[in-house]
């Protein structure tokens, strides 16, 4: 006869509820949007990509415009949760300041802004991932070094602040490649692509790269890449240093909340 297991003894294979760990905020990654297929597919792949580095964590998805779902659209379907909301996007200007803020304001969602993607060590990582990727030399001499440069291609604004994350930016990749490397424009702030080419052939660099500091496919990415008299790399994508960042900037977000409360 099989002896039965005390009550007592079995009920503490339960916790209690109130020992439960609460769910995580869920993490909703803020893409810009494009009318380029390819930009979504892009941004979906990142967005899996980070599940499975975080399996458990709730992650969404919610576009600035162009693309659906829309940002206030995710949101309003969260409810009244908490979430953490990671743009997709690698310098600050007004789509951080302005846009996400106000469409976060106006949700039932208990919203907190993570900072871009950029500048950071782990952005620089995938820059360089992609130029190798691309035909960059995995080693170089100095006669070589010597008349080689990049161009860092990004969108451009008109706040200065997302000029000062982009030549940050420039800085990180710079040491890690140690050649120069020259911010440049898709619109809204000067250099060009073709000046700044212009500008490193002027100082005797005639192989230059053009990396496309850009998430995902776009007119811009396209735009910029095509300009490059030697070679240019795939937009940031779904790379794996590009999942860490968006986790690592989830995760600063919560503890900085959590010195705030404190």
């Amino acid at each position: 006869m099989t002896a039965s297991i005390p009550l007592r003894t079995s009920s503490r294979l339960v916790p209690p509820l109130g020992r439960r760990r609460p769910a995580p905020p869920a993490l909703v990654l803020v893409a810009h949007g494009s009318r380029n297929p390819r930009a979504l597919t892009t941004v979906r792949a990142l967005m899996d990509r980070v599940r499975a580095l975080r399996p458990g964590l709730p992650v969404h998805l919610g576009h600035i415009e162009l693309n659906e779902p829309l940002l206030p659209d995710t949101l309003a379907a969260l409810g009244d949760t908490s979430a953490v909301l990671v743009p997709l996007l690698l310098a600050r200007g007004y789509h951080v300041k302005q846009d996400i803020p106000e469409m976060a304001a106006a949700s039932p969602v208990r919203a907190h802004m993570a900072t871009p993607l950029g500048p950071h060590p782990l952005l620089a990582e995938a820059l360089h991932a992609r130029l190798l990727e691309a035909g960059w030399p995995a080693a170089m001499d100095d006669a070589a070094g010597r008349g080689t440069a990049v161009v860092l291609a990004a969108a451009g604004s008109r706040d200065p602040d997302s000029a000062t994350d982009t030549r940050h930016t420039a800085r990180l990749l710079s040491a890690r490649l140690g050649v120069p490397v020259l911010p440049a424009y898709a619109s809204a702030a000067t250099p060009t692509v073709p000046t700044a080419l212009r500008a490193l052939a002027a100082r005797g660099r005639h192989r230059v790269a053009v990396a496309s500091c850009f998430t995902a496919p776009g007119r811009f990415a396209t735009q910029c890449a095509g300009a490059a008299p030697w070679i240019a790399s795939a937009p940031l994508g779904a790379h794996e240093a590009m999942a860490r960042l968006v986790l690592h900037r989830y995760d600063q977000s919560l503890s900085t909340r959590s010195t705030e409360a404190a």
